[in-house]
């Protein structure tokens, strides 16, 4: 089963935004994704059409099957 781990931020233009992570670790906390959201808002690592991002405004976990045929 394929995870991705989305955090969803909102810009300063109040754009929403979602990064997301591949095969995130699996004993990842909600405090460890919150300080880490917060950091990339600080540090301001990331822009949308020019708008720094501004809040974290929340974390989750994608799980999918993929089933891939040989053809």
């Amino acid at each position: 089963m394929a995870k991705t781990l989305e955090l969803i931020f909102e810009t300063v233009a109040g754009k929403g935004v979602t990064l997301s992570v591949e095969e995130p670790r699996e004993d990842v906390t909600a405090s460890e994704l919150l300080a880490g959201m917060q950091s990339i808002i600080t540090q301001n690592i990331f822009e949308v059409e020019g708008a720094s991002f501004a809040l974290a405004k929340g974390a989750r976990i994608i799980e999918r099957n993929v089933v891939e045929y040989e053809l």
